[in-house]
């Protein structure tokens, strides 16, 4: 496979540095081994950039890690399609019309949230809309929400609830930010981002009046409600992509051979700055991204550096301020870490999340954190490009330093053909361990016409989480005994709920430019469970950002009270523990957002429990 770039006629602010690509590996190099490098980047620069038609076209060999050997199998579950049958008929459209424009392979994302106050997770499935440049229909694409029945049944409310909106959505994040008892709603595009305040069930676009629309000309994508300043009401984060224009993406002209142009990864795109509105309590937003610290400029061009497109916020060093882990694709990934005065240091580098394990930035998409081995230790699962395996970063005893041990853990290997887009930790099984989905899909349609490893549809993976005392943290569930989760598709986004009240998780899956998949969990494990919703008091009502503790069968697992995971994409508010065989639970306590830790009386297994602040 060839690339074909036109590049001579982009403004060298829009092209990316070199830097920052190498940088990882520059800290692992003596200097003499420094210059070599640099000589051969040159040289594989000068090879990229030769004229294409002196270039034969290639086929490219390439080699996989080596796989871990399995020393136990993982458990069957079925997964099936309902969607038809759930009464959702939601389809994508990207507004694509042979322009190869990039946010139209993006996709966009996934809400499970209780919108209504019924106490069951109802579904938002965000849509995009036509190009400016193009003829739209009579009826423009909207996004839509679902109400469900308490059984898993949906009801289209989309306008009943006034969010049959159109605008190019790419994400959505939930939070109850003026602290009425309902969950709002901020939604992410290509241009103006929209929040709409729920008014009792019914949504009102707010975005002026709150101040949060960022700019006309601004690539919005994860975007996540939390309190970063810990005075109780619940500020927001969003995540920017590119510097894009369709002006910008002609004259790139991403090329490949045979096929013509393409849609290509957003390596000569300029980065953006994210932005972070502070919530002042009385419905409005300041933007404080400049004094908060999180602008990052390239040394070199004074330019910035973030491509973000997945946030996962979490107390990493559990000091009580939330940090923001950022999956930024082709650039190193951030870490900013919350000093507790307002303001944020970025040690990605420092701390080791920055980059893979051979020291190189990857194309980042989607991202999910957990405590997955029932310890202290900290994970972070983030989805990569085709040919980079998906990383696992795990903090080695110390918050502050984390090693990838994806390909120790089993998913290294499994995962470095596909192309990954929302990752998820959670219990399938309900054995008490968190396992690991990936969401897959190409870019390019035609991509296996220049490359046979790849395709365009691509089948989810699973990956088991065998616990202590095997050779490997996960292990790849069998396609075949996975149901409909093994069907190809174009995926994007995911979500996880108990949609059916039945004790387990059921997912849904995003697509560009096609229908959305919701796949109930069948599994039949006889495990126990546990379903746990926080009220707090103040403005953070659902208590986004509380760690619970539980303690069942000599394991202690750690939950955060935290939506936004995944790519573009919320679950659902309520903590879910698996229990495995245990009938009893030994011990659980909620630590709340202002670090007061509350104990509660072991509760019976098996429901839905309200823990309700100081109660």
């Amino acid at each position: 496979m060839t690339q074909d770039r036109q590049r001579d006629s982009i403004p060298e602010d829009e092209l990316v540095p070199a830097d920052d690509r190498i940088i990882g590996s520059a800290l692992k190099w003596s200097a003499l081994a420094l210059v070599v490098l640099v000589a051969v980047i040159g040289a594989v620069v000068w090879w990229v950039r030769r004229p294409a038609e002196e270039a034969p076209e290639q086929t490219l060999e390439r080699s996989a890690p080596a796989a871990v050997e399995t020393d136990v199998e993982a458990p069957t579950v079925a997964f099936v399609d309902v969607t038809a049958e759930a009464g959702i008929d939601f389809v994508h459209f990207n507004g694509a019309e042979g322009d190869k424009l990039l946010p139209e392979t993006m996709g966009s994302g996934a809400a499970f949230f209780d919108y209504d106050n019924d106490e069951d997770p109802d579904l938002l499935l965000v849509n995009s809309t036509y190009w400016p440049h193009s003829t739209p229909a009579p009826e423009p694409p909207r996004s839509a929400l679902y109400r469900n029945d308490g059984g898993g049944r949906f009801t289209d409310a989309s306008s009943a609830s006034g969010l049959a909106t159109t605008l190019y959505g790419t994400a959505v994040a939930v939070g109850d930010y003026d602290g009425d008892g309902w969950r709002d709603l901020f939604i992410a595009a290509v241009g103006e981002n929209r929040l709409f305040r729920n008014d009792r069930g019914r949504f009102t676009d707010v975005t002026a009046a709150a101040g949060v629309a960022g700019a006309p000309d601004e690539w919005s994508s994860s975007s996540a409600f939390v309190d970063y300043d810990n005075d109780g009401d619940l500020d927001l984060f969003v995540c920017n992509y590119v510097r894009w224009s369709k002006e910008i993406d002609l004259q790139l002209d991403y090329r490949l051979t045979g096929v013509g142009r393409a849609y290509g990864p957003p390596l000569n795109y300029q980065g953006t700055f994210p932005y972070l509105y502070r919530n002042e309590g009385d419905g409005t937003f300041t933007d404080v991204s400049v004094e908060s610290g999180i602008q990052v400029r390239n040394p070199a061009t004074d330019v910035p550096v973030a491509k973000a497109l997945a946030v996962a916020p979490v107390d990493v060093d559990r000091d009580g301020w939330i940090d923001l882990l950022i999956a930024n694709d082709t650039v190193r990934n951030f870490l900013y870490h919350n000093l507790g005065d307002g303001t944020f240091e970025e040690v990605g580098e420092l701390w080791g999340v920055a980059y893979g394990r051979n020291g190189e930035a990857t194309g980042a998409m989607g991202i999910d954190a957990g405590h997955y081995r029932n310890d202290a230790d900290l994970g972070f699962a983030i989805g990569n490009f085709a040919n980079e395996m998906t990383s696992l970063y795990i903090s080695q005893g110390d918050p502050t330093f984390y090693a990838d041990e994806a390909i120790g853990e089993g998913i290294g290997a499994p995962s470095r053909l596909m192309l990954s887009f929302g990752v998820l930790m959670f219990d399938y099984d309900l054995d008490g361990r968190l396992d690991i989905l990936q969401v897959n899909g190409h870019l390019e349609s035609e991509i296996n016409s220049v490359d046979p490893s790849q395709t365009y549809e691509q089948p989810s993976q699973l990956f088991w989480n065998a616990g202590p005392g095997h050779r490997q943290g996960f292990v790849p569930v069998d396609l075949t005994t996975a149901g409909d989760l093994a069907l190809p598709i174009v995926g994007r986004g995911s979500a996880v709920a108990d949609v059916d009240d039945d004790g387990d998780l059921d997912v849904v899956l995003t697509q560009t430019g096609r229908r959305a998949v919701l796949l109930r969990n069948d599994q039949e494990s006889s495990h126990h469970w546990l379903l746990v919703r926080l009220e707090d008091l103040g403005g953070n009502r659902d208590a986004i950002g509380a760690w619970i503790e539980l303690e069942a069968g000599g394991l202690t697992q750690r939950r955060q009270v935290m939506p936004t995971r995944s790519y573009q994409s919320q679950s659902e508010l309520d903590v879910h523990f698996g229990l495995g065989g245990n009938a009893t639970i030994d011990a659980l306590r909620v630590t709340w957002p202002d670090g007061s830790v509350q104990p509660v009386d072991p509760p019976a297994v098996d429901q839905r429990l309200v823990i309700r602040r100081g109660e």
